[in-house]
């Protein structure tokens, strides 16, 4: 067997579930011939560090003459404690040893520094019940402590999920990493060797590629590879991942090839097996595919056109072999809803198509393949490859990890895993557009859906439109009303800062954000800062926008974050504090009448939006015209038939009783005694078990074909109206 491809996550990332790109790569590996392990070094380090012995070496690395803050000073008092508890603490993050909860929750198990003051209103967040997740929130901030006095004394690069963030972010020029990398070992970075040398030795492997999805990534992955080529200067490694996609598209520094012996871009699949087989002596230089290289001193990039890239359907089920599925924590950091998504519990992840559907929104990176390239997976495709995850992890949750899932294949993702009766529970990112009808959020929830995400942005039709996003602000709410009311949790990303925005429209954003938390339509939301980048429109015509940038000049490293300068819009800054606490205490249902200037320090104009504009929006919504071409789906169980003789002043007729059970509850109504057993029979004929769908259009030709009469006053009247809680779907 030949030598093998090491694939590599660096630290750090999530500390829940594996980041999927190696899972990615090694699942397209397996299907072209390619032997290849990989390792979440990130995840190893942790429960290395934060175990009994990786905690005594810590405290024993503290000098004891050392100035101290407070705080750490109190971490220090109480090592014995700490060292006691840690083994325990982790297991119970793993999943390992439930019943510590109720210790944990009773605050004198755990020491308890500065974190701790910090505390979000439990009650809250957990209610009575919630001992398990609130007992998580608790070993977190245990956790969060530790991270403080690692940072303080030993490593001032250490973060769970951004190990050496700083370094990474906006790095224009190599100096300060270069200079970085050039000290000696971190504790951290020595635990981090550690367990690279101990895989290196048992792997050995041709090549090694670390992905690099974030900038909390890359001082890391540098680590890794700085070691290899002091120790294993015949093996090659690769720097690929989200970081360089969008970060290092224009590197030029020769410096950085002191440590990468090649960095590909965009979709890994191709550029890894021609790598691969450059290396192990298949193909030539000149074949490899968006490879940049160091040739004659000078950074060079390869990219052969004639190789092309591989379609969604020929990459093969992400392979989570390898990952030590049983080590990765939940943690809940934060109580907001969808956060705790992304850190609590392990997910499956997978995508249902590349790229954006929609992709024209100008803060994105639209002109990068990774969006631009719009490809879907089939339905059945994508519930194989669940079905193939489900066998090989144990796990049943998924999170589609996609820019904006498509409505359609959604609703064919749907309606694929409930015909196979999978159990799952899934979320994944969406464009809250109307496509999102009533109808197809329940169909989504049947299907184990069980959250959504999307840009609401800036919550003005004004910006909204020169975003390019396709939405208006009652759009948002009517689909975020269907969302809700079928059962799945909404959180919404929300955006300030936008070219021209003025301080009118920032609080007129507020506003609406306000009556979408009131009207209990929107369950999360989080507010980020307008960052101007590279490859989005806004970016690349800044005087489009009416916004400059500061500087012209390119990198010799990394390029995607522009400062610019926007001359017609509001001092963004002052604002961030308000809007975050304002929605902080949306989420907890608090303060949802109070007026907005409670929530700024500085003057504020007042609101022009009408206290009643979501309300209203939310009353215009219709069900809309029917469509005859829409699919009709029943996804309930057969109801019991009975007819009933009913009578009126002296006057008798029959009708149809027609009963059915549901989770919940019985739902029974009445019709027609003929319209009564036409509908009996049509339901079957509507199972999503059924081999041809039918559209609306077909199941009136059959009511026409059986005689009956007024098909609209029928199906549009409310005893059939009512099905849809019994499972009686227009899609």
């Amino acid at each position: 067997m030949s030598a093998p491809v090491f694939l590599i996550t660096p630290p750090f990332t999530q500390l829940n579930t594996p980041y999927p790109a190696t899972a990615y790569l090694k699942g397209f590996l397996n299907t072209r011939g390619i032997p290849s392990v990989q390792a979440d070094l990130g995840i190893e380090a942790t429960v290395a560090l934060f175990s009994k012995n990786g905690l005594s070496t810590l405290f024993a690395r503290i000098p004891a003459d050392r100035e101290l803050s407070p705080n750490a000073a109190r971490i220090l008092a109480l090592q014995d404690d700490y060292v006691h508890t840690i083994d325990d603490v982790i297991s119970f993050l793993q999943g390992h040893n439930p019943t510590l909860a109720h210790r944990i929750c009773k605050r004198d198990f755990l020491p308890e520094a500065s974190r701790f003051s910090q505390l979000e209103d439990l009650g809250w967040a957990f209610g009575s019940m919630g001992t398990q997740d609130k007992a998580k929130h608790l070993a977190t901030m245990y956790l969060e402590d530790l991270s403080d006095l690692i940072q303080e004394c030993v490593d001032e690069h250490f973060g769970f999920s951004r190990y050496a963030e700083k370094l990474g972010r906006s790095a224009n020029s190599f100096d300060e990493l270069y200079e970085a990398l050039r000290q000696p070992l971190t504790y951290v970075d020595e635990i981090l060797i550690r367990l690279l040398e101990e895989r290196m030795k048992t792997i050995q492997p041709a090549m090694v590629a670390i992905s690099v999805p974030f900038p909390g990534n890359l001082y890391a992955s540098l680590r890794c590879a700085q070691y290899i080529k002091q120790h294993y200067p015949q093996v090659k490694v690769c720097m690929g991942g989200g970081f360089a996609n969008t970060e290092l598209r224009s590197v030029s520094d020769p410096r950085v090839f002191e440590f990468y012996d090649y960095i590909t871009l965009d979709d890994g699949e191709a550029p890894i097996e021609n790598l691969y087989r450059h290396i192990t002596g298949e193909l030539p230089e000149s074949d490899l595919k968006r490879t940049f290289l160091l040739k004659d001193g000078q950074v060079t990039y390869i990219n052969n056109a004639s190789c092309k890239d591989y379609k969604q359907g020929q990459v093969g089920t992400p392979d989570y072999s390898d990952f030590h599925l049983g080590k990765y924590i939940s943690a809940i950091e934060v109580v907001n809803p969808m956060h705790r998504m992304w850190s609590d519990g392990r997910w499956n992840k997978l995508t249902m198509a590349h790229g954006c559907y929609w992709g024209k929104c100008t803060f994105c990176d639209i002109s990068l393949d990774y969006i631009r390239l719009y490809e879907p997976v089939a339905a059945a495709m994508l519930v194989d490859r669940m079905e193939e995850l489900i066998a090989q992890t144990g796990e049943t949750g998924f999170h589609f990890v996609d820019e904006a899932a498509p409505p359609a294949l959604m609703r064919a993702l749907a309606l694929e895993i409930i015909k196979r009766k999978l159990t799952v529970s899934w979320w994944t990112n969406i464009r809250f557009e109307k496509s999102f009808t009533r109808d197809l959020c329940l169909l989504l929830k049947a299907s184990g859906c069980i959250a959504v995400s999307g840009g609401l942005e800036v919550a003005s039709d004004r910006l909204l439109e020169l975003i390019q996003k396709g939405i208006t602000v009652a759009q948002v709410a009517q689909v975020n009303r269907n969302f809700t009311e079928a059962g799945i949790m909404v959180h919404a990303y929300l955006m300030y800062g936008f070219p021209t925005q003025t301080a009118q429209e920032t609080i007129d954003s507020l506003e609406m954000v306000r009556q979408l938390f009131k009207t209990g339509i929107l369950q999360s939301a989080f507010w980020h800062l307008f960052t101007m980048t590279a490859h989005s429109p806004v970016g690349l015509n800044p005087e489009k926008y009416q916004v400059k940038r500061v500087s012209e000049t390119v990198g010799a490293f990394a390029n995607n974050d522009l400062e610019h300068i926007d001359d017609s819009g509001a001092d963004h800054e002052q604002f961030a504090f308000g809007l975050k606490k304002s929605l902080f205490n949306f989420m907890h249902g608090i303060c949802l009448d109070d007026p907005l200037q409670h929530w700024f320090e500085m003057k504020i104009p007042r609101t022009k939006i009408p206290p009643d504009y979501i309300e209203k929006a939310l009353q215009e919504d219709a069900l809309g015209a029917r469509k005859p071409t829409a699919k009709v789906v029943w996804l309930g169980k057969k109801p019991q038939v009975q007819t009933l003789t009913k009578s009126k002043k002296g006057s008798t007729w029959e009708v149809t009783s027609l009963t059915f059970q549901t989770r919940k509850e019985p739902l029974s109504i009445s019709v027609g005694k003929e319209q009564g057993i036409w509908l009996a029979d049509m339901l079957e004929k509507l199972s999503v078990q059924a081999a041809t769908p039918l559209t609306l259009k077909d199941v009136e030709a059959s009511y026409s074909a059986a005689g009956l009469e007024d098909f609209e006053l029928f199906w549009d009247n409310k005893p059939v109206n009512t099905l849809h809680k019994a499972g009686l779907l227009q899609l």
